[in-house]
């Protein structure tokens, strides 16, 4: 699952350019330290004698707390005497929206009207995918790579829908491709109007600012809930689960584009007498360009991991070819379609990442002579109508099926061979089966008996101290009162249990990210070599994550671990990374001179001073491991994902939609307590 992140000036010293994580976030590089006396480790200022005095004052009460509760309160789990039964309510609510779904003016006079857009949106997008052909369609994304970003990318596209034409997923790959360019144009519509609102209106920043931040830490999974209860199974829901779920990246970045505008442009074109339209359309937005574009290429590809996701509830497409290939665990046909899915993510961020390059690398000049670009364009728009006339003529629309390869077969008997030979027995490592099951007994079935042994209190309180120790109380009452209706929800032990996968991911995550990120930020060699397969993984869809840890170590929730893992592990080596080569050259330079070891340069002066990138770090990683920790209930994760999953599939709403809701209060409980807070003194500034 994705997030973003509004990067946050720091008051030691300005920021370093942002750089973009796989989870959409922009990660702040690491604030310079104060000039003179050497490097600072942030061990010794009154900052930090203050946030220590803060700690053990926090520690101290948490101490007390404890004993009284342990006194007072005794253990146990969650008491049933607090616990809400919902179901009765939900179920009522289910039957009473499925009564009147034909009946009530706002289903037909609203809802039904949007559905009925979605559909024909969709249906008209789709059938003119297919009146171009498959040569028309690989053309026209060939020229508009090669109009925004060169001969390379686009190869790199023509080769990309080749693929998928020779993997027999053609078809599913432009129902997808439909569902995609109807969402991502409600999506970024959706985000400007939003985005403009919060960026021109104080009040509306204050307003909107918690309900993205809510929004950016909820797994994928659990927006197909709601739009499932109002809209049924099927192509709408899909779209506006998928609309929902990419609107934020893009109202968040072009909120941050305006209010990012250059002061003395503005005043300048205040003097000038130019009106408010007038400024936004002639200042403010030229500035956000770049921004706006970065949030156009987030939403992109948030909707693409939205879209695949969503063929649980009736999208189509390649999704649903991933999904039905799972259910059967034929990783064949799984990889088949999961292939097309990682080559369509990997163009769209390449081609939408590239026009904001150019965009934002010369602002106030156009990209190429007015005449020149617009007989280039006609010439690229009479290029694939000549080809899609050609393909009418001739009666091959659709990718021929004598060019089509079949890759299930041969990935099938190499699963097989795995399994008979790489799942147990291996000598002296054992096979990846016995991984599985050694970190199941040894890590997640300890750490799941451990938190559930815990008295609920304690969770509680636990909870609170840590978001008090990083954040706010505003912030610390909010993770507890989101742990605690998850408790008056009645899934408190489920919810215990996707938090043991949770903290489990999250500490392989980190010991390897935070390990690459610092071996990559001090070898220019290793960053080259690893950049590539960042990049890969930070393009592919959660779903597609599931396919070869499935190959590997089978069904369970050691396999939903390993497959967060790999999905947050790109975002948190980059964070890393990018903040240990921020730290200020000034600082490094004064530990060499004192005679500092490598190793003693990297633990007491780029580790300290890159705190707030690595506390970043570990906000994303929590973030993007719940969401595939969620997902991974179609795997054999168990706890709150099966929950979802099984009230999606049957039908029983009170289940799904209670998981749902438990999913949102433990996402944003992980949130709040890794999250820190700018806190503010008296005089109005950080503290």
């Amino acid at each position: 699952m994705s997030a973003t992140t509004t990067p946050t000036p720091s008051p030691a010293g300005p920021a370093a350019a942002p750089e973009k994580t796989a989870a959409g976030a922009v990660a702040p590089a690491s604030p310079a330290p104060a000039s003179g006396g050497g490097p600072r480790t942030g061990s010794g200022g009154p900052r930090s004698r203050l946030r220590d005095r803060r700690g053990r004052l926090i520690g101290a009460g948490a101490a007390l707390l404890l004993v009284l509760g342990a006194l007072l309160l005794g253990g146990g789990s969650w008491p049933a005497g607090l616990v809400a039964d919902l179901s009765g309510p939900l179920d009522r609510v289910g039957d009473w929206i499925i009564d009147h779904r034909d009946s009530h003016p706002f289903f037909l006079y609203f809802l039904g009207h949007v559905s009925n857009a979605v559909v024909v949106s969709v249906r008209a997008v789709y059938l003119l995918l297919l009146a171009l052909g498959w040569a028309g369609v690989t053309a026209a994304a060939g020229l508009v790579a090669w109009r925004v970003a060169g001969v390379r990318l686009a190869l790199v596209s023509v080769a990309a829908f080749a693929v998928c034409g020779l993997l027999g997923m053609w078809v599913p790959t432009m129902q997808t491709l439909a569902l995609m360019v109807v969402a991502v144009l409600a999506s970024v519509l959706l985000g400007v109007l939003l985005g403009l609102a919060a960026g021109l209106s104080d009040r509306m920043d204050r307003v909107l600012r918690p309900v993205l931040d809510t929004m950016q830490v909820l797994p994928a999974f659990a927006y197909l809930l709601p739009v499932v209860l109002v809209f049924g199974i099927g192509v709408p829901a899909a779209v506006l689960a998928t609309v929902v779920y990419a609107t934020p990246p893009m109202a968040r970045l072009t909120a941050l584009g305006l209010r990012g505008a250059d002061a003395g442009v503005m005043e300048a074109a205040a003097s000038l007498g130019a009106t408010g339209r007038q400024r936004l359309l002639t200042a403010r937005l030229p500035l956000a360009r770049k921004e706006l574009l970065l949030g156009v290429n987030q939403s992109i590809m948030m909707a693409l991991g939205m879209a695949v996701i969503a063929s649980v509830i009736g999208a189509g497409g390649l999704g649903d070819r991933v999904y039905q290939a799972l259910a059967s665990v034929d990783v064949g046909a799984a990889l088949a379609a999961g292939v097309p899915i990682v080559l369509l993510a990997v163009v769209l961020d390449r081609v939408t990442a590239a026009a904001g390059a150019r965009l934002g690398s010369a602002p106030g000049r156009p990209a190429g002579p007015g005449r020149a670009a617009a007989l280039a364009s006609a010439a690229s728009v009479a290029a694939v109508a000549v080809v899609a006339v050609a393909g009418h003529l001739t009666g091959r629309l659709g990718w021929p099926q004598a060019w089509t390869v079949d890759t299930a077969g041969p990935v099938n008997r190499a699963v097989d061979w795995m399994t008979a030979h790489l799942y147990s027995g291996v000598p002296v490592v054992g096979g990846t089966a016995d991984w599985a099951g050694h970190f199941t007994t040894g890590v997640l079935n300890p750490l799941r008996s451990g938190l559930q042994w815990l008295p609920w209190w304690s969770v509680l309180l636990a909870v609170g101290a840590l978001a008090l120790l990083i954040g706010t109380w505003r912030t610390a009452a909010t993770a507890v009162l989101a742990m605690a209706a998850i408790g008056v929800l009645g899934v408190w032990g489920p919810a215990l249990d996707t938090l043991s996968q949770v903290l489990a991911a999250v500490a392989v995550t980190l010991l390897l990210g935070i390990a690459l990120g610092a071996a990559a930020a001090r070898s220019a060699r290793l960053e080259r070599v690893l950049r590539p397969v960042l990049d890969v993984f930070q393009t592919m869809p959660q779903f597609v994550y599931l396919i070869p840890v499935v190959a590997l170590f089978g069904v369970g929730r050691a396999p939903a671990v390993a497959a967060a893992v790999v999905y947050a592990l790109p975002a948190v080596v980059r964070i890393t990374a990018q903040g240990l080569r921020a730290v200020d050259p000034a600082a490094m330079e004064s530990a060499r001179s004192l005679g500092a070891t490598s190793r003693q340069q990297l633990l007491q002066v780029q580790l300290p001073l890159a705190r707030p990138a690595l506390l970043l770090a570990v906000n994303q990683g929590v973030v993007l491991v719940l969401a595939v920790v969620v997902i991974g209930g179609l795997v054999g994760g168990g706890a709150l994902g099966y929950d979802a999953v099984f009230g999606l599939a049957q039908g029983d709403l009170a289940t799904g939609l209670v998981a749902g809701a438990a999913i949102v209060c433990l996402g944003l409980v992980l949130d709040r307590t890794t999250q820190p807070t700018q806190r503010r003194t008296r005089s109005g500034k950080g503290a």
